[in-house]
């Protein structure tokens, strides 16, 4: 006799399918250049078995702040800058219901180069959800540009004299070489162009030119003013960035002014 054993196979009942997450984002394209655009998908879900009213999509970044990072071009919603996160209504939603916020953002000029997570919340007026890590974008400065940034010194001559020398610095942070650089200065009335090794003026308007400037590298150029016989008062002096090439993605740090205070043409300090 040949018994045999027959195994029973218990199935589990059919587990039910989790719930999506409160948030989540998705975002195109992740690697990113100063000015380009790129949007992020914002999809919000209600787990709760209320509702939850004001419902807004709330959009962070992780390592810097996403409104240090971009401007926003336009939602598919009504949308704006709260604090250092952006927000995005859409109304009340009822238990189970999702909503989905598109945000078409342009990276600024002065975005700061490297990674960043970035990060959603489902925020509402009754219920927040707790705020969860979303994708990266990296953020390089564009290959064909150089960022030539201007910084002016001034100093007096001497005591009793009514000469001033300015030093305008160029320094390139990259990431290319930048080519024909020019320098410009605006002196104030009050003061008048005396000399210079390497500018030339044009009435108040004082030129320097800067042939070559490889990336991480800095140039000075001077030229004096002389300070007319009757000229008091405070006299500020700007320069600025004329031209270059190629393109200088980050036009904020492009001038410099320095102020000098005149009591008499013969007594100035700065």
């Amino acid at each position: 006799m040949v018994a045999a054993s027959a195994g029973m196979l218990f199935v589990a009942p059919g587990a039910a399918l989790a719930d999506p997450p409160s948030s989540a984002i998705d975002v195109s394209p992740t690697s990113l250049q100063r000015g380009e655009t790129f949007t992020v998908t914002e999809t919000l879900y209600n787990p709760q078995d209320f509702v939850v009213t004001g419902a807004k999509a709330a959009l962070y970044g992780k390592e810097t702040p996403i409104t240090d990072i971009a401007d926003v071009v336009s939602c598919n919603v009504a949308c704006g800058v709260l604090g250092s996160s952006l927000r995005a209504t859409v109304g009340d939603l009822a238990p189970s219901q999702s909503a989905t916020v598109t945000f078409t953002l342009k990276v600024k000029d002065t975005a700061p180069a490297g990674s960043v997570t970035l990060q959603d919340q489902f925020v509402g007026d009754n219920f927040s959800f707790e705020t969860l890590d979303g994708p990266a974008v990296t953020i390089t400065p564009a290959t064909d540009s150089a960022d030539v940034a201007v910084a002016l010194t001034a100093a007096p001559a001497g005591v009793l004299s009514s000469e001033i020398t300015y030093t305008i610095t160029a320094k390139n942070s990259g990431p290319a070489t930048a080519t024909g650089v020019k320098l410009q200065a605006t002196l104030p009335n009050g003061l008048q162009y005396s000399k210079s090794a390497n500018c030339t003026a044009s009435g108040r308007t004082v030129t320097c030119n800067v042939a070559s400037l490889p990336s991480g590298s800095s140039a000075k150029a001077s030229f004096t003013a002389r300070a007319g016989l009757l000229t008091i008062g405070t006299l500020t002096t700007t320069a600025q960035r004329q031209a270059s090439s190629p393109t200088d993605p980050n036009p904020a740090n492009d001038k410099a002014s320095r102020s000098c205070h005149a009591v008499t043409s013969l007594l100035i300090s700065c």
